[in-house]
């Protein structure tokens, strides 16, 4: 399967990341993107040793490393504040960091111009909206007017995937956990060398993303899963913070900005059954959306560009290469999103409590294994 005409649906982490290593390959690729400013939102994200790998396959290593800040461990502290681990990761190459804490924009900005770098066609503001799959090709048309006729088609298009609906109807759906995220930035302390995670039924994380900056999260208890007005936003968190450790108290006093308060419900969501049907996978959150209390939801997404890739490339057919690729997925991608509900569910009373310093230690064994 060489030079083929693929379509990548999603602009996002996924579907930028499998455009980059489906360029390297020599494969004609268009990418559309529902949102037509090709935004994120202005917070951090945590990238693993294992994503450092992909990235250095991916050939965009340097990018990530001038982009982000480096750390190597991360601290565990109980409700009160008192720290009670320090757990190292698993380097998988001399002088890489364990971590990476990276702004979100950053990231975007850095996949994107790599992926326009490398000759996708990217198209912003447009959706599929059909796509027929012939048996010798996918033939889509699309909101904007237009039609185009593919050799493959990948879905990048997340949690609430739209091609997953299409081709896969009956396939799971999200389910909401009860818990939501709030996350907000703040000037970075000059000590902070780790993730610091403070557990309790309001967990919180501080991640460094830059020499100057880090972003806070917590996770909270929203069981009747409700939508908060921009306005209030501030205050809400910082009353959502009140209980947590005396350091976390001090910091909250700091949330003022409504509009720099990122709210989201958590949802999970793990398609047990195949993840294409003909030419047309599905990738990433479309098929296994995970809470962020492992901090793996982006690294999973950019194993999978890197696997199908290669699944592509040793293939002779759709369905040989899209059957591997989900061979080789699967149980790694169940672990993050069960684990990570697990975690979830003790915090909020809907399982036992666990153990964050030996979950983050499993997973980073788990997690440094080849891919």
């Amino acid at each position: 399967m060489n030079h083929q005409q693929i379509l990548i649906i999603g602009g996002g982490i996924g579907g930028l990341t499998s455009a980059i290593a489906l360029r390297r390959d020599g494969h004609a690729v268009t990418v559309i993107e529902r949102d037509p400013t090709w935004s994120v939102y202005g917070v951090g994200i945590i990238q693993q040793s294992n994503v450092l790998r992909a990235a250095q396959t991916l050939g965009i290593l340097d990018g990530y490393l001038a982009a982000g800040v480096g750390f190597d461990a991360v601290e565990i502290f109980i409700p009160s504040g008192q720290k009670v681990a320090r757990v190292p990761g698993h380097p998988v190459a001399p002088g890489l960091p364990t971590n990476l804490g990276i702004g979100r924009p950053a990231l975007h900005k850095l996949l994107g111009d790599t992926t326009i770098a490398a000759g996708a066609d990217v198209r912003l503001g447009v959706t599929a909206e059909a796509i027929d799959d012939t048996g010798d090709a996918v033939k889509v048309a699309f909101s904007d007017g237009t039609t185009g006729t593919y050799d493959l088609v990948i879905a990048a298009d997340g949690v609430y995937s739209a091609t997953r609906a299409m081709i896969l109807p009956e396939a799971e759906k999200p389910e909401y956990t009860g818990q939501a995220v709030w996350r907000y930035n703040f000037a970075r302390p000059a000590d902070l060398d780790a993730l610091q995670v403070y557990n309790g039924r309001t967990g919180v994380g501080l991640v460094p993303i830059s020499d100057s900056l880090m972003y806070m999260y917590a996770t909270t208890p929203e069981p009747d899963n409700p939508r908060y007005p921009t306005e209030g936003l501030a205050a809400l968190m910082r009353a959502k913070l009140a209980g947590t450790a005396p350091a976390i108290q001090a910091l909250a006093e700091q949330i003022t900005d409504d509009e720099g308060v990122v709210y989201r419900p958590l949802e999970g969501m793990l398609v047990r059954g195949p993840w294409h049907k003909g030419r047309v996978v599905l990738l990433g959150d479309a098929v296994h959306a995970t809470t962020p209390h492992l901090g793996q939801g982006a690294g999973m997404a950019i194993e999978d560009s890197v696997v199908l890739a290669e699944e592509i490339a040793r293939a002779d057919n759709p369905e040989a290469a899209f059957t591997a690729f989900r061979a080789r997925r699967f149980e790694r991608c169940r672990y993050i999103v069960e684990k990570s509900l697990e975690i979830c569910h003790g915090q909020i009373g809907k399982g036992p409590p666990i153990d964050n310093a030996l979950a983050t230690a499993e997973m980073f064994a788990v997690v440094s294994q080849p891919i």
